[in-house]
């Protein structure tokens, strides 16, 4: 009896888990969906909504935000001796240009999970001209 109960009860948590993942991954997904507001969010009071580097408070900054759609960026993080890779994009997000030698007024994003750098990244490239 015991052992039935116990088996039970593993599949119940069992289905549960599944329903879950479910949704953290519908979550996930429709989190990269959302790259857009997620930019708006983070980073357009700088970097401007259009991501032109003129956002909001781009003017009191002692240096203007980057214009994404010129996609001049200078950052080598991962030392590879190739500059704005996507592996350097997400270093800079995480960490922050400051880390690099860059700017200290763009905080770190170390909270963003790999999917939302994924899709800012993707934001910011599809950005260029």
């Amino acid at each position: 009896m015991y052992t039935r109960v116990l088996r039970i009860n593993v599949l119940i948590k069992a289905v549960w888990f599944i329903i879950g993942l479910t949704f953290s991954i519908q979550s996930l997904a429709e989190d990269a969906d959302d790259a857009e507001a997620l930019f708006v969010s983070l980073c357009a009071s700088c970097h401007g909504e259009t991501g032109d580097g003129n956002g909001p408070i781009a003017e009191t900054l002692a240096l203007k935000p980057r214009d994404f759609a010129l996609a001049a960026f200078k950052f080598d993080a991962d030392a590879d001796w190739e500059t704005g890779t996507d592996t350097d994009l997400a270093s800079v997000i995480r960490q922050g240009p400051g880390a690099y030698g860059g700017s200290l007024m763009m905080p770190a994003f170390a909270h963003l999970s790999d999917v939302q750098v994924a899709s800012l990244i993707q934001f910011v490239r599809s950005r260029e001209r």
